[in-house]
């Protein structure tokens, strides 16, 4: 028996080639909507984990930043120990200063001459004192000038006065202190 196709091949090839067409699309189509959702996927864990290293970051950047300031706080406890520490070290090497310039005072004085009132200012020391004549208070200014406790004696004030028929003379001299470790301390002893 013979058998005589009477539909047009070319209906049935264009029907065939529409039905992979659209099958073509709906692969494309799926692929591409797989695609997305991979790529949609990858971008959010990417997004995910970048977000994790910056939080990771702020918080060890706040954790140092904690760090620095305990470090400058500490520095400054330091530094505030150390300023503590000098002064102490300088109390100690001054501590017989002041023995040695009361005893420089009576070793400058010669005889005739007493201290009537002493005072310290800074480096500036203020000497009152009454004499018997007014060559033992030269000879005292220049025994304060060749001491190497005090330096450039001045007169400021000198009066001679007479009672009971002896001669005195109150005076007032100006003396610098040459000691480093007095001639900051400002005080006055009298």
């Amino acid at each position: 028996m013979t058998r005589i196709n009477l539909l047009d091949w070319r209906a049935e090839l264009r029907a065939r080639r529409r039905q992979q067409f659209f099958v073509m699309l709906g692969i494309g189509a799926v692929t591409a909507v797989f695609m997305v959702f991979i790529g949609t996927l990858f971008m959010s864990n990417a997004l995910s984990y970048q977000q994790q290293r910056n939080d990771f970051l702020r918080s060890e950047i706040t954790r140092i930043d904690k760090q620095i300031k305990e470090i400058q706080e500490l520095e400054k406890v330091r530094a505030s120990l150390l300023s503590r520490m000098q002064v102490v070290e300088q109390l100690q090497q001054s501590r017989s200063a002041t023995v040695h310039f009361f005893d420089e005072v009576i070793n400058t004085l010669p005889d005739g001459v007493y201290v009537t009132g002493l005072k310290q200012s800074g480096g500036d020391i203020t000497i009152d004192g009454v004499a018997e004549s007014n060559g033992r208070i030269s000879a005292y200014m220049k025994n304060l000038d060749a001491s190497p406790w005090f330096a450039d004696p001045q007169l400021v004030v000198i009066h001679t006065s007479e009672t009971n028929k002896q001669r005195s003379s109150q005076f007032t001299l100006k003396v610098k202190n040459r000691t480093s470790a007095t001639a900051g301390k400002a005080g006055g002893a009298q």
